[in-house]
């Protein structure tokens, strides 16, 4: 799967830190704006419980999880719809990408030098968005004249196409003249919802508020920064979560798995913001996880809702696809409850499912096939 998240929001709150957490790479990381210019990629593994599981059960020699790509994306600013601080450049990494994790700032610093000279994360959230919206406008004022001219002196069918699509514009339009982003438009039907996706605006893309706070924050209630952030992302058909920028960095640099959890438990958390995050944007993308097991491995596959068992076995490889002929099938929760798979089949757990059965995330397949 080629989908990923970018990493958005102003200079200076924290994007290149948590990137390098999540990567375990050295992104550029710098306290000035546009230290990243062109943006840094990263593979980053999922954390699945269930993989643990799967490999004890069957005694795999290794663990193969998923992962989600994330790109770490330059500090936008005021103005850069119009091409201020490099916009024109950044705003196109932007449309590149499938979901947009927008890290705000919620945490007070004298060292660490905030673009607009005070903490105000409804503030700096409103910067970024008018910019999106604004680049939005102009993308759809393109659309509307080109469709416009294609409606003359077409035949009745395809005015009907090109009307449907000037009116989802239409509606777009008056969303965001409103100063609200795409995602948060609910006059659509489903199939008109679709269409405006495959338009590729930016501000349709689902999104995640990510409030970086302080260490000090970290095992409290939310403070409120983080309330505010909440309140505003509801509002705006958003999700939010929470992460400490210099704890998950300060992890990422610990040899082992032991010494994080002993340092997660003096702070009084149970799981780092990074697997919390990895989760959220593996979720955010719509993707799911499958699993092939045995001996020799346990492998989480990734797939898209919604997706049937042979373009499920084409994941793993394209001979799979086409020379499918069944799936033997059975769900993690089976397995947990009855421990093997023989035990799975003595309950008539393990079905055998054909060509447009439609995969379920946490099933564990078996393909055959014949090429």
């Amino acid at each position: 799967m080629s989908l990923n998240c970018g990493i958005v929001g102003l200079p200076n709150v924290g994007k290149s830190t948590i990137f390098h957490a999540l990567t375990l790479t050295k992104a550029e990381a710098a306290n000035y704006p546009f230290c990243t210019i062109n943006p840094n990629t990263g593979i980053v593994p999922v954390k699945d419980f269930r993989l643990k599981k799967l490999a004890e059960i069957f005694k795999s020699e290794k663990i193969i999880p998923t992962t989600v790509e994330i790109k770490d994306i330059a500090g936008l600013v005021k103005g850069a719809s119009k091409g201020e601080g490099l916009g024109n450049q950044f705003l196109g990494h932007i449309r590149e990408v499938d979901a947009l994790i927008h890290v705000v700032r919620c945490f007070d610093s004298q060292d660490i030098v905030h673009v607009h000279g005070e903490v105000d994360p409804l503030a700096d959230i409103e910067v970024i968005e008018m910019e999106l919206i604004f680049a939005d406008m102009e993308s759809l004022e393109k659309r509307w004249q080109t469709l416009t001219k294609q409606n003359k002196g077409t035949n009745p069918l395809q005015q009907k196409k090109i009307n449907a699509s000037l009116f989802i514009l239409e509606q777009a339009k008056k969303h965001l003249e409103q100063g609200k982003p795409l995602r948060s438009l609910e006059t659509l039907s489903d199939e008109e919802w679709q269409e405006l996706e495959s338009m590729m605006f930016i501000t349709a893309k689902k999104a995640l508020y990510l409030c970086n706070v302080g260490e000090e924050d970290l095992s409290k209630p939310d403070n409120l920064y983080v309330q505010k952030v909440k309140t505003y992302a509801q509002a705006h058909n958003a999700k939010v979560l929470t992460i400490c920028g210099k704890v998950e960095s300060e992890l990422a640099e610990m040899e082992n798995e032991e010494e994080r959890e002993e340092f997660l438990r003096e702070l009084g958390v149970s799981q780092s913001g990074v697997s919390l995050l990895t989760q959220t944007a593996y979720d955010l993308l719509g993707l799911k996880t499958y699993f092939t097991a045995g001996p020799k491995e346990v492998h989480a596959w990734t797939f898209k809702k919604g997706t049937k068992a042979p373009q499920a076995a084409g994941i793993i490889h394209s001979d799979f696809e086409r020379g499918f002929i069944r799936a033997e099938v059975y769900s993690y929760d089976d397995l947990s409850t009855y421990g093997s798979e023989a035990k799975l089949k003595e309950n008539g757990k393990l079905r055998v499912e054909g060509k447009e059965y439609i995969v379920q995330d946490g099933d564990i397949l078996h393909f055959r096939f014949n090429v």
